[in-house]
């Protein structure tokens, strides 16, 4: 045995447990139970969350509450494992349905090979510059610090576990009893004042957009701004002046104007608020990714620091262990190419291997450079970018350059999450060469899980998309938008560019990511975005009324079970039906 610092022993003299089975199983289950949750939130609204904080919830009760063995640290691997498993469904569910909404033909299995390579490539170029950004720079990686927090108040483990359980009840009862029409799966304000239908004023009963909300608190605000600046100001506006055509006969909406128009619910939300909201987003990713540029310069002088300081010795993974790893990941990354595409030829394939793997490389080190510095992530911008990159070189085939995409956005996420989980395991004195490995053993596990759901929830052909008002899939409506005007050479380019220009413009304000949230809410369907905000006012009256601990210690762990409460029924009554028929 390794000889063990004195902050690593206990009074026995032993060391603690850290990289053990029972907590890198129980890692893996419970984040492939979030990735399948957060998957399903991200189809609903646009975003994903964290999983650490219910992990390290979970992990106390379960470690130190069923087997009573359980240290700090030990549970500190366990939410390392599980938030490395979980950071997929963010990328798969970003990326994946754009090809299920353009009805493209796709090997499923060529998405899971790309995804998995670049899951690996992620964690393989990011460890080298853990030292750097952590001990020397220290960053401060604010989600890191919180889970830190956690780790280190074990005592309210099995309080909170039962919260999450609670609420995890109460989620999925509610979402049966709507689904069985027991109860109205929406309360609409608007049609009971007699409102016009496009000012919308209803509420969706859905406690996974409620427990969203109130996990965000004051950093949702932005998003529920998105959404009331859409249908309570753009629609409005757009119906009085005229400016949405009118039609006859066709099942529409009447719109009390004055004027006895009829006007379309598709055509304002299609020709109006979707691309104008496209171009927000576009428009606040650019931003986002401008406005990383000095993350960038910091970035690259890390590197070269920890080019010339090593790795970090013994505390790190071997040298060779991750230059091996980005040789296997990239040939991975060419088959998966091969397979996206057997006509684009080597050359072709080849190029977009290459590509891609800079591109994850160098988008990893911005978005993790940036995280650790403010806690905002401008993966969207980086993953625009770099399935545009994809699409021009394969010669405009979409499915290649989506494909990939899905590996570049599974990479980049990976950068952030693991130094994140660095940081959490530097302030508890965990050992880093153990959280490199564990996560690096496991990374690849929420790659299937996040493509599965996708697959399960799609269904008939109908299971998510622009007509789907409960899982209305966001970031893949925008993708899918922007490949087919691509390849049309035809688009809403008014639209797009005055709400390129509006996302440009909030890109200026303090807030990180507010083009991005602002344009994702402008195009989701209103009602799931006002419970959304009703969470997040719950949050801010509830930090007012108790305080932050409070939230923190209650709030979190109950809004956590909403959310996969209502998620694993969805999915379980899909698996039902599937079963039934």
């Amino acid at each position: 045995m390794s000889q063990e610092s004195p902050s690593t022993l206990p009074l026995s003299g032993r060391p603690y447990r850290e990289l053990t089975w029972a907590a890198v199983v129980f890692g893996v289950l419970i984040g492939a139970v979030m990735t399948s949750a957060f998957t399903y939130v991200a189809l609903k609204l646009g975003f994903t969350l964290s999983g650490s904080t219910v992990a390290a919830i979970l992990g106390f009760a379960v470690l130190r509450g069923v087997l009573r063995k359980g240290s700090i640290i030990e549970n500190n691997i366990n939410q390392t494992v599980a938030s490395g498993v979980n950071t997929a469904s963010a990328g798969v569910a970003f990326t994946l349905p754009a090809l299920y909404i353009m009805g493209e033909d796709f090997n499923v299995w060529s998405v899971i090979v790309a995804a998995v390579a670049g899951a690996f490539l992620g964690m393989v170029v990011i460890i080298p510059l853990r030292k750097q950004m952590i001990e020397f720079e220290r960053l401060r990686f604010p989600s890191g610090i919180a889970v830190a927090s956690l780790l280190r108040s074990p005592g309210a483990g099995a309080r909170q576990a039962k919260l999450l359980v609670g609420g995890f009840a109460i989620s999925a009862a509610i979402h049966l009893a709507t689904g069985m029409q027991v109860i109205p799966d929406e309360l609409n304000f608007g049609a009971w004042f007699g409102l016009p239908a496009w000012v919308s004023l209803s509420i969706a009963i859905s406690f996974a957009s409620l427990g969203a909300g109130l996990l965000s608190g004051r950093g949702g605000l932005p998003f529920v701004f998105g959404g009331m600046l859409a249908w309570w100001l753009i629609a409005p506006v757009a119906v009085l002046a005229g400016l949405v055509p009118t039609v006859g006969d066709m099942v529409t909406v009447k719109a009390h104007t004055g004027y006895d128009d009829w006007v379309t619910w598709d055509v304002l939300y299609g020709q109006m608020l979707r691309p104008l909201g496209i171009g927000v987003l576009i428009g606040g990713a650019l931003s986002g990714v401008v406005a990383s540029f000095p993350a960038l310069k910091s970035a690259i002088v890390s590197l070269s620091s920890a080019s010339k300081t090593g790795a970090g010795g013994s505390d790190e993974l071997p040298i060779h262990v991750l230059t091996g790893g980005v040789g296997v990941a990239f040939l991975v990354l060419f088959g998966a190419a091969m397979m996206a595409d057997p006509t684009l030829g080597l050359g072709r394939q080849l190029l977009i291997a290459v590509v891609g793997t800079i591109w994850l490389a160098l988008a990893g080190l911005i978005v993790a450079q940036a995280t650790g510095m403010t806690d905002i992530s401008p993966m969207s911008g980086m993953s625009l970018i770099g399935v545009t990159l994809m699409f021009f070189l394969s010669g405009g085939n979409v499915v290649p350059a989506i494909i990939l995409g899905v590996a570049v956005c599974i990479g980049i996420g990976q950068c952030a999450d693991m130094m994140g989980d660095l940081k959490s395991g530097h302030l508890i004195g965990a050992k880093p060469k153990k959280q490199q490995l564990a996560q690096l053993l496991v990374c690849w596990v929420g790659v299937p899980v996040a493509v599965g759901t996708i697959v399960l929830l799609w269904g008939d052909g109908g299971g998510f998309g622009p007509g789907n008002a409960e899982l209305s899939a966001p970031q893949g409506t925008a993708l899918a938008a922007i490949m087919e005007s691509l390849q049309a050479g035809a688009a809403p380019l008014d639209k797009y560019v005055a709400g390129g220009a509006i996302g440009l413009g909030l890109g200026l304000h303090p807030v990180g990511g507010l083009g991005v949230l602002i344009g994702l809410a402008m195009y989701l369907p209103f009602n799931i975005t006002v419970t959304y905000g009703i969470g997040c006012a719950a949050n801010l009256w509830l930090t007012r009324l108790r305080g932050e601990r409070w939230i923190g210690d209650t709030a979190v762990p109950v809004a956590a079970g909403f959310i996969i409460g209502e998620a694993l029924t969805s999915l379980g009554v899909v698996l039902y039906q599937l079963a039934s028929s």
